[in-house]
């Protein structure tokens, strides 16, 4: 009877507590309404400036000059997009090798990391301990810009090929890391001992278990090597000479280096040269730059946002 009595004296207990822990993770109605409010607000204050930038773009350059940025232009224009479009002429082109080396990049990239993060995680891996300190240093040094350059260009033949915007990028420390840890925390290793039990190779078991099992974990790697393919222009400032395959970014930052070029040397082309770099679009070009370079990535992101924000916290807490 006592041991009973005792029972139920830690029964209803727990349950105290229980309530108590229920009570403290509520949020109030008036509550959740005022963060949604501030959320909102705050959301709003970082898609304005996006608005603002693509309102300035379609701004005649004149209406610039006389009244300056506004929301509400005086007049609108398509000058701008008209002057990029005809000074890069390859522009269509471009986009085409930027989607090409960002699709591609993507897919090859998460297939090496996954592969690379998902051995780093086994703890039955003989060499885990030595891939893992041989993926740490380059995140401390690496052989410099020249080496680089002689390798990629001269060693491997890379250079003018559309591998050069791709294999660069592929493989970054980061992202193992990040990937290995979601493996470690994400995928329970009775699965893995069970699966093997039943007879399946490693080959099926990361495509057919692990991976389903690390969706948001790839995800957020895929956004990262996404954001990082898109972006990049530094690696076809140093090897792309075709037009044929130049990316999109590079040649958006030629369009502008040839403006400025063209502006700060009219004097030297006389009365005509000062009259046609007077009617330069300078302002709103730089801003349609901005618009074409971020608007289809930013039409991508919503496909990684299912993931993305459980990909980054996974882990966090632990049971």
């Amino acid at each position: 009877m006592l041991l009973g009595f005792k029972r139920t004296k830690q029964e209803k207990h727990i349950e105290k507590i229980e309530e108590a822990q229920c009570k403290y993770n509520q949020i109030k109605p008036a509550t959740n309404t005022i963060f949604n409010i501030i959320l909102a607000f705050l959301a709003l204050i970082c898609i304005i400036p996006y608005l603002f930038v693509i309102i300035i773009s379609f701004t005649d350059e004149k209406a610039l000059t006389l009244y300056g940025y506004q929301f509400i232009p005086k007049k609108l224009s398509l000058e701008a997009y008209r002057y990029i479009f005809d000074s890069g002429t390859n522009i269509l082109k471009s986009y085409g090798s930027t989607i090409t080396v960002t699709v591609l990049g993507t897919i090859i990239g998460l297939l090496l990391t996954g592969t690379y993060a998902y051995a780093l995680s086994r703890k039955t891996f003989a060499y885990r301990k030595f891939f893992t300190k041989l993926i740490a240093i380059p995140m401390l040094f690496n052989g410099g810009l020249v080496a680089n350059y002689f390798v990629i260009s001269k060693v491997l033949m890379l250079k003018n090929t559309i591998w050069v915007l791709i294999l660069p990028l592929a493989l970054n420390s980061f992202n193992i890391i990040v990937l290995r840890t979601f493996f470690n925390t994400s995928i329970p290793e009775s699965v893995v001992e069970s699966a093997k039990i039943d007879g399946a190779s490693e080959l099926r078991l990361f495509f057919q278990i692990v991976i389903p099992m690390a969706l948001p974990g790839l995800a957020t790697i895929g956004l990262f090597l996404t954001l990082a393919y898109w972006n990049d222009w530094f690696n076809a400032m140093l090897y792309i000479d075709d037009n044929s395959i130049i990316p999109l970014q590079y040649l958006l930052i030629k369009i502008e280096s040839n403006m400025e070029f063209f502006i700060n040397n009219a004097t030297v082309m006389g009365i005509d040269g000062v009259e046609m770099a007077l009617n330069l679009p300078k302002e709103s070009t730089k801003m349609a730059i901005v618009v074409i370079a971020t608007l289809p990535i930013i039409f991508a992101y919503p496909f990684f946002q299912r993931y993305f924000v459980k990909g980054l916290t996974i882990g966090a807490v632990k049971e």
